[in-house]
């Protein structure tokens, strides 16, 4: 009986045995790959570091092809050839049991295998995809991670994916357009050779069960629109309604609580426009005309769908114009306080120049040279004439003694016996100044005479002075010309070219001769106040040096 009982064990135990084998043997996992590709195979029913044993199958020559290897017990494709397309078994022995499995290798020519699994996720909601190359990932560290979309490099509208460490492809708020072959691929370094894994995984979207996201208005928050009473007014309003259009969605207005039925001024409209993958619905509240009552009352912008809803404020408020009265007022008082100051500048300019003169004279300093402010000369001085008592009396009495300027007078201040020309331009070039007297009484005596004419009958007025203080006048700007007219207007028809040309440039100043006893009247202050403007800012006789 023991020894009937011992061979019922055997027996039973060889019959399990058996069955366990040939179930594995018959259940063939297939493997989708493609030719050129980096590829591991795994032994399922062996543990980590045991020891496992490969080879081929569907044919009599068991052992493996050129380019796979056997390494920590994984079968190794470097790379995938054509033909190593075919079945593979791997056989484990532990504990006197054998256990076998048979799994499958098809290579495909295709630059991206078939899909080896289908994945389905709903239509809105955010998932992803994983890259399903574990041992790749455990015993290599990867150099680039990639996916494709039917094998050309993803390019997705809305937002953009993101791909962890691991491979994993996230994929959010899914839509329609997502669906279709994914395939992760995985550059490692090798051996010193670069190899790229493919593994490829069919997407479907279900859209039948499509979930609902909440809807959220992102327009209007809040927001005040002045508005003129009585005009025409479109108030806009933007909300989130998910990814795809449907008929469950609905949008609408309120004023103060109250459909916009109930107002014949009121008409709304709305649309769906999508951006970025995602749908958006837009509505429209036209107001044709705009009411007192709907003035600072809430105005309620409505969206709902079957998760839930949102709604958006705006306020209408009535334009104040007070501000605008207030900047045209400010406007126009600076407008005319700027004109105002341009004006007093233009009509008090010479007053403003002379007074910053006398309040910088002590600070002033000025090293040019010069000896003289100003060169004082007679044009044609024929007899005693009022230009020249003007001349002699009534400048230096004003300019000398008022003022302090060292004016160099011809008739008064030159030598007799001196080398006339020389001393003559020697002392203009010194002067800052060249100022010529002309008198309308000179008008009878130079009449129908050239200015050759003079210069050979009368060579000690000749007026030599005039014609170096012009000539370096017209071709150095300096001394500056300084034209004085007494006793009525010139005629200036009798006078050289190079007088006139300064006469139209710069002009002349009037001298107002009613009475030479009386040039310091009210009369004649604006003269002088003209002359000392066109005179040097410093006085030479009030010049110093400040330290």
């Amino acid at each position: 009986m023991v020894v009937a009982g011992w061979i019922c064990s055997l027996a039973a135990l060889l019959s399990l045995t058996f069955t366990v084998t040939h179930s594995h043997r018959v259940e063939v996992d297939t493997y989708r790959v493609s030719a050129g590709r980096l590829f591991l195979l795994r032994c399922h029913i062996a543990a980590a570091h045991t020891k496992v044993t490969w080879s081929r199958g569907g044919s009599r020559n068991r052992s493996l092809p050129a380019g796979v290897e056997v390494r920590n017990g994984l079968l190794w494709f470097l790379p995938l050839q054509t033909s190593h397309n075919g079945t593979y078994i791997c056989e484990n022995r532990m504990d006197g049991a054998s256990l076998s499995m048979e799994l499958g290798v098809s290579v495909s020519s295709g630059e991206c295998p078939e899909p080896a699994e289908t994945k389905t996720i709903t239509q809105g909601m955010s998932s992803g995809l994983p890259c399903q190359q574990i041992e790749i990932f455990r015993l290599m560290k990867p150099q680039s991670i990639r996916w494709l979309k039917d094998c050309q490099p993803l390019k997705r509208q809305g937002e953009p994916i993101s791909i962890n460490d691991d491979g994993f492809m996230r994929l959010p708020l899914a839509s329609e357009q997502d669906a279709g072959k994914y395939t992760c691929l995985i550059d490692v370094s090798l051996d010193g050779k670069m190899y790229t894994s493919a593994h490829s995984i069919q997407l479907k979207i279900d859209w039948t069960n499509k979930l609902f996201p909440e809807p959220e208005v992102v327009y209007p928050q809040q927001e005040v629109v002045v508005v003129k009473v009585g005009a025409r007014v479109e108030l806009k309003c933007l909300a989130y309604a998910g990814v795809s259009e449907d008929n469950e969605i609905l949008m609408y207005w309120t004023v103060n609580e109250s459909y916009t039925e109930d107002h014949e001024e009121l008409d709304e409209s709305w649309k769906y426009t999508k951006a970025k993958g995602r749908v958006y619905c837009v509505s429209t509240l036209s107001i044709s005309k705009v009411l007192h009552q709907f003035l600072n009352v809430p105005i309620r912008c409505h969206v709902m769908n079957p998760v839930g809803g949102n709604d958006g404020l705006v306020w209408l408020q009535e334009a104040d114009h007070s501000a605008l009265h207030t900047s045209v007022a400010l406007c126009l008082t600076a407008s005319l306080m700027i004109f105002g100051l341009a004006a007093a500048f233009l009509f008090c300019k010479i007053d403003l120049v002379l007074v910053y003169r006398e309040l910088m004279r002590h600070f002033s300093k000025q090293q040019d040279g010069k000896l003289y402010d100003a060169y004082v000369s007679v044009l044609y001085p024929d007899t005693l004439s009022s230009a020249e008592s003007f001349a002699l009396k009534i400048l230096p009495e004003e300019l000398e003694k008022q003022y302090g300027y060292s004016l160099y007078i011809r008739g008064r201040d030159d030598c007799p016996g001196e080398a006339m020309h020389d001393i003559i331009a020697s002392t203009v070039q010194r002067c800052r100044r060249l100022i010529l007297i002309l008198s309308a009484e000179a008008k009878s005596s130079t009449d129908d005479k050239t200015e050759e004419h003079l210069v050979l009958n009368d060579p000690n007025q000749l007026c030599f002075e005039q014609k170096v203080g012009l000539h370096d006048a017209l071709t150095k700007n300096e001394p500056q010309v300084i034209l004085i007219e007494i006793d009525g207007p010139v005629d200036y028809s009798h006078i050289p070219e190079s007088l006139r040309f300064i006469k139209r440039k710069q002009g002349a100043l009037k001298w107002k001769s009613t009475s030479l006893e009386t040039h310091k009247l009210k009369s004649n202050r604006r003269f002088w106040k003209n002359l000392r403007y066109h005179m040097p800012s410093v006085p030479a006789g009030t010049r110093q040096t400040v330290i």
